[in-house]
């Protein structure tokens, strides 16, 4: 089924204790389109980019059956820009620039073959530009995720409950589900958030795992304990393309099947934390990722008889 993502593509400069980097590949689009071309091979790309975008990620995407027709190249703009470096416990992180260049006056066109998706991942941007993406569609895509961030909710909150109210399901972190629903229980958020809309509620919580909402029911998916965390930038990107993806390839949007979509986009997280920016993500092999749903598999599997 026919996967349609919207997001930035972009450059990242990231520092962590265990290093630093210039510009690399990065935006929640890539990181998403990444992940989730390990379930589902039929995946449209919107973005813009600059003159100055290396065109080797083109052609690296186009290798991961990502479809870049949709990304526009405004030669003579430079391409969106954030540097980040981030704290010993590598949760908390500081801002060191951001210069949004192409992206200051993006207009999301989606060209119209790809106009029709099974399913459609809204990342993180302007909620006003999530619903030009929304208002383009010819007809109700099967599922439509959408991801957002705490800057939106701060500075543009009409604009997101807008969009909010228009999709299947939401996809946040802790911090912005309390920020959203003003309640510090994760289990009170999720059931205000939902009342404004959505069917579905995803709250990320990084290392502790994540949370899945609907109405009468609730999942609980660990993170993979790992050895080594070495850059936690993309990791909810990755996570929410290995979910879709997953979802897209098994075409089946069940309460059952998103909790086993939660357990793949956990598991291609954990790939992305590995190293710096997308670099793990990229060229994954089948066997990999396999053993990687498997470790997750034996971490949360159990017999347990109850006596009376």
């Amino acid at each position: 089924m026919s996967l349609l993502v919207v997001g930035t593509v972009a450059y990242d400069a990231i520092e962590t204790p265990f290093g630093k980097t210039d510009k690399i590949l990065g935006g929640a689009a890539t990181y998403i389109s990444l992940a989730a071309s390990y379930f589902t091979k039929n995946i449209n790309l919107v973005s813009v980019v600059g003159g100055d975008f290396d065109k080797k990620y083109l052609e690296i995407l186009k290798k991961h059956h990502v479809n870049t027709d949709g990304i526009q190249i405004k030669e003579n703009e430079k391409t969106f820009f954030w540097a980040g470096k981030y704290h010993i416990d590598m949760n908390t992180r500081d801002t060191l620039d951001t210069q949004l260049n192409v992206l200051a006056d993006f207009n999301p066109i989606v060209p119209d073959n790809m106009r029709n998706p099974d399913f459609l991942m809204l990342g993180n941007l302007m909620p006003s530009l999530q619903m030009k993406v929304l208002n383009q569609m010819k007809e109700r895509p099967k599922l439509v995720v959408l991801d957002t961030m705490n800057f939106w909710i701060e500075v543009a909150i009409e604009d997101l409950l807008k969009v909010i109210s228009r999709v299947d399901v939401l996809t946040i972190n802790d911090e912005e589900a309390r920020l959203l629903s003003n309640e510090y229980s994760l289990v009170k958020a999720a059931q205000k958030i939902l009342d404004l809309g959505p069917k579905y509620l995803i709250i990320k919580k990084g290392e502790h795992g994540a949370l899945l909402f609907n109405k009468e029911q609730v999942f609980f998916a660990p993170a993979l304990p790992l050895e080594e965390v070495f850059d936690p930038t993309g990791a909810g990107d990755s996570f929410a393309g290995g979910f879709i993806g997953y979802l897209a390839q098994t075409k089946d949007i069940s309460f059952e099947n998103l909790k086993r979509a939660i357990i793949f986009g956990s598991a291609t997280a954990s790939f992305c934390v590995e190293k710096f920016g997308t670099e793990r993500l990229i060229g994954l092999s089948q066997e990999e990722v396999d053993e990687r749903v498997q470790e997750f598999i034996n971490l949360v599997q159990f017999d347990i008889s109850l006596v009376d």
